[in-house]
């Protein structure tokens, strides 16, 4: 991502999310060392869409995810799914040993797919989203051992 993708990623957020990140934040992942923003994107019409994204970080050994989104009418098309492996990718060939992200508990799609990646549910972070108070599900995937899916 750069600076001039801003405004389709937080046209994306705004749909995704209930409580989206402000441009703010999202424009200071990218002065962060440590942070990689990931699109994903499709030749449609000859013209270049924007369908998704992924931020990461990559913090010593760790591969922390912090935010995925796909465009509604894109949804159930394994883009939420691409943009995970391609962010474990990197996690592996940056020799980390975990990946971790934090889920809205009631967000059952998105545990599922993260499941079916080796992905398992370590803890709880009570009222975690200050939207509606929903607690979030703490996901762990040990990259020992783990083959890609």
């Amino acid at each position: 991502m750069v600076a001039a993708d801003l405004p389709e990623v937080m046209r994306i957020q705004l749909k995704a999310f209930s409580n989206p990140w402000s441009e703010d934040m999202v424009k200071k992942e990218l002065t962060q060392d440590w942070s990689t923003v990931l699109l994903i994107e499709e030749q449609m019409a000859g013209r270049s869409a924007l369908l998704g994204f992924i931020i990461f970080w990559l913090v010593h050994d760790e591969l922390h995810i912090l935010n995925v989104a796909v465009t509604p009418e894109h949804r159930r098309r394994g883009i939420g799914r691409y943009a995970m492996n391609a962010a474990l990718a990197f996690g592996q060939s940056h020799q980390c040993r975990i990946a971790t992200l934090e889920v809205r508990r009631g967000n059952a799609p998105a545990i599922a797919l993260y499941e079916a990646l080796g992905f398992r549910t370590v803890g709880l972070r009570p009222q975690y989203y200050a939207d509606n108070k929903e607690d979030a599900a703490v996901m762990v995937l040990d990259f020992h051992g783990q083959a890609s899916k």
